[in-house]
């Protein structure tokens, strides 16, 4: 059988005479003998590449997918509809092969995409400006806390305990090398925020509260009371969200959020088991030059004609070594792009129609399943795409139930929150038929005995 080692013999003796050793045994000496592997591995023989192929079918095969099963999994990734377009615009060469767009002269289209992007975001968040995008929206919950306890020059954070579980992991390690503590807001019988908790816990310490509107658990926060309480503390106030709710509620903006951040993923992006997607960031012009990433602005050249370029450069934050708040200095340029041709293809009525049926179906879909008999709603309180229900079963026999009759089930709250065991996050998009919500209403209403 081949090696599977890229270098001829003759490389292997120049490396070796270069450092001195007389064989690549003698370059591992130091390794234990007992911690070396003995004897020859077990590959099985090479594969043509048509029987390549056919296995590689055959494994993938064996995935529940979106695409194979009924999806009504969310907790932050969701099976939204994605134009065939998209996938044919972003694969052309000139945004495939782009990178940072430094040389205005010749990445207009590029840098044109980034600014109607950032234009959208600053409507739909009702914020005066916003980024290039950020790796995602856990990062981009980070980033927000941390420029926001830079800004108050404060050391500590307030966070929701109905922020995104994994979002709040991102926000501790964070913060941990920033010397900045944080501390959670417990959520109320309602999945809220408990505002009394909140009260309680702010003090002169205290630099931002942050918050996510839908809530981890679908839930929609009371934003007016926990921004007016956030600054009558003289903190700054981070809204986590989505873009897809916004084209019904009221910005974050509207509502006195000096941050407004949150996962691109809902727009343009698959699932793609959790990833790439992208972050978005948007603030006000108070935090415009703590902001991280970048900002592209439209100007006009030498003959008075509209271009775009990288403005504001001397605030990014890459730049300014150990003065800088952020060493973000990237964005996910082809993820945000899905999302501007995404809107671009919607419009606003368009959006509003998916969010209006997003609304609308999972509306429809807890009242089934309460009215079914098995279920009691976790929350009552008004939700968006996502509601949280009581099992009569474990979370893991109901999932597994409906695996069998081809549905992916919803999120287990057990795995995230002690206190929600028997939890069962249900997420439902434009997606899904009246016959598929049915069919799950029928099928995860079996009871158990």
């Amino acid at each position: 059988m081949s090696r599977y080692i890229p270098n001829t013999e003759e490389q292997r003796r120049s490396m070796l005479e270069t450092i001195g050793a007389r064989s690549v045994e003698e370059l591992f000496r130091d390794i234990p003998p007992e911690l070396r592997f003995a004897g020859d591995l077990r590959i099985p023989r090479a594969l043509s590449e048509p029987e390549l192929l056919a296995h590689l079918r055959d494994l993938a095969g064996r995935n529940a997918t979106a695409e194979s099963h009924v999806c009504f999994l969310g907790a932050g990734v969701y099976d939204h509809f994605v134009p065939l377009v998209i996938d044919h615009l972003v694969s052309r060469q000139e945004f495939t092969t782009s990178y940072t767009p430094y040389q205005p002269e010749i990445s207009q289209g590029t840098l044109q995409a980034i600014f109607e992007y950032q234009t959208m975001v600053c409507e739909l968040t009702g914020m005066d400006i916003s980024n290039a995008s950020m790796y995602d929206g856990a990062s981009a919950l980070a980033e927000a806390a941390m420029i926001a306890c830079a800004a108050a020059k404060r050391e500590e954070v307030l966070v929701a305990r109905s922020v995104h579980p994994h979002a709040r992991e991102v926000l501790a390690t964070y913060a941990a090398a920033r010397g900045i503590s944080v501390r959670e807001v417990p959520f109320g019988p309602d999945g809220r925020v408990n505002l009394q908790e909140l009260e309680a816990l702010l003090s002169p310490r205290t630099g931002a509260v942050v918050v996510q509107n839908p809530n981890f658990f679908g839930v929609l926060e009371t934003l007016e009371a926990l921004g007016d309480r956030t600054h009558d503390a003289k903190a700054l106030f981070v809204v986590s969200t989505d873009l897809l709710p916004l084209a019904l509620l009221e910005p974050p903006g509207a509502f006195g959020a000096d941050v407004v951040v949150g996962d691109g993923q809902p727009l343009g992006q698959p699932m793609s088991f959790g990833g790439p997607a992208f972050g978005f960031f948007a603030t006000t012009k108070a935090l415009m030059r703590k902001m991280p990433g970048r900002v592209v602005g439209q100007t006009v050249d030498r003959r008075g004609s509209k271009g775009y370029v990288l403005t504001l450069q001397a605030r990014e934050q890459h730049i300014r070594r150990e003065k800088a708040t952020s060493n973000i200095c990237s964005n996910q340029n082809l993820c945000i792009l899905r999302a501007t041709i995404h809107l671009s293809l919607l419009g606003p009525r368009g959006l509003r129609d998916v969010a209006a049926s997003c609304f609308q179906k999972a509306a429809y879909a807890r009242d089934r399943l309460v009215t079914s008999g098995a279920f009691t709603p976790l929350f009552d309180a008004p939700f968006f795409r996502e509601f949280a229900l009581k099992t009569p079963e474990p979370v893991e026999h109901l999932n597994a139930r409906l695996l069998k009759d081809g549905i992916l089930g919803g999120y287990d709250l057990g795995r995230s929150y002690h206190e929600l065991a028997g939890g069962w996050l249900v997420a439902v998009t434009e997606k899904r038929s009246r016959e598929e919500i049915e069919t799950l209403a029928e099928k995860a209403g079996v009871r158990v005995a």
